[in-house]
């Protein structure tokens, strides 16, 4: 059977900049598919080009052009991913066969992972890189949220962190550098980590300088995520990290994903559930990761102007699943 797969490069505007130590955007660039059987029944994949790995809006779009040819001529859709590289364009069809697979098959996400629907989720939502007195005021417009996540750079990180900590004194933090600390930084920084309500520092030097981790007794848990991005990466991260962000863009895909938080577990590590800025459609798969997850960092949406009908919500930092029938479950019967 051959499949027709649409491929739409979009661009969703945000609502505020959001700023990390490699810069600052202000729109989110997706790439979204629609993967259609002969009978019309179609499933819906997103995946968010990374420059940091590699990645374009065109490279993507290339690599799903390359799919769609080897899904027309007939080459199923579980070989056609698995040759695909770890990344956006894989994701995206990942994602888009599994909906395919509930809404033409009638088995839903659930039925075929024989697990619970993802219920809602506390998620980490993000305090972006600025000024001490910007981020105070960020972290105290959310300060009911019950787990802030604090992009810091070196740059007085001290005081950002002060200011988000002291603007929401209940919330736990997660704090990320994203590369951008140094070893002498990460010391400096200890004696607040230790102080602060810190579930988790996240990828604080460059991914090949982190052998400066190994044997480190820090403070709070280190959380690996530019260092890992597929389940064989895993195992090298015994002795430096103690958790693992586990994204769907970098794994590519749900089936990805799922295998390297079993890799986690298997190896002993934590689980962070992480995404890139995009909409519900990226974060609808990502919570049965999320589900499984230690901690959930799934707030992609909340930076959108405007996110797809039907999506997901997130209020006071709690993440809701989307609208029955939005992904990975047959359309609802008509009325």
């Amino acid at each position: 059977m051959s499949l027709d797969l649409d491929i739409r490069a979009e661009r969703l505007a945000l609502s505020a900049p959001f700023r990390i130590s490699r810069g600052a955007k202000t729109h989110a660039d997706v790439v979204t598919v629609e993967l259609r059987d002969d009978d019309g029944a179609t499933g819906r994949g997103e995946g968010v080009p990374y420059p940091r790995y590699g990645e374009t809006t065109e490279s993507v779009e290339a690599g799903l052009a390359q799919a769609a040819q080897a899904l027309a001529g007939g080459q199923p859709a579980g070989e056609v991913v698995d040759a695909m590289p770890p990344g956006a364009a894989r994701n995206a069809l990942d994602c888009a066969l599994w909906d395919l697979t509930a809404r033409c098959g009638g088995r839903s996400v659930a039925e075929r992972l024989q697990r619970p629907r993802p219920g809602r989720l506390a998620t980490a939502v993000t305090v972006s890189l600025d000024t001490p007195e910007a981020m105070h005021a960020a972290a105290a417009a959310i300060a009911d949220a019950p787990l802030l996540k604090v992009k810091l750079d070196d740059t007085d990180p001290r005081a950002r962190l002060l200011a988000v900590a002291d603007a929401a004194p209940e919330a736990r933090l997660i704090v990320d550098p994203n590369e951008g600390w140094t070893i002498a930084t990460l010391d400096l920084m200890a004696d607040l980590v230790e102080r602060l309500h810190v579930i988790l520092v996240e990828q604080p030097l460059p991914a090949d300088d982190d052998m400066a981790l190994k044997g480190l007794r820090y403070p709070a848990p280190i959380c690996a995520d530019e260092s890992a991005h597929v389940a064989g990466d895993v195992g090298r991260l015994l002795g430096r990290y103690q958790s693992v962000n586990v994204k769907l863009d970098k794994a590519g895909g749900l089936t990805a994903a799922l295998g390297m938080v079993q890799q986690a577990r298997d190896l002993g590590l934590g689980v962070l559930a992480g995404c890139m800025v995009a909409s519900s459609l990226s974060i609808a798969p990502a919570m049965w990761v999320g589900a499984l997850a230690d901690a959930v960092d799934l707030d992609g949406p909340w930076w959108l102007e405007k996110d797809r009908p039907g999506g997901c919500r997130i209020e006071r930092g709690v993440l809701y699943p989307p609208q029955r029938g939005f992904w990975g479950e047959p359309a609802p019967a008509p009325g």
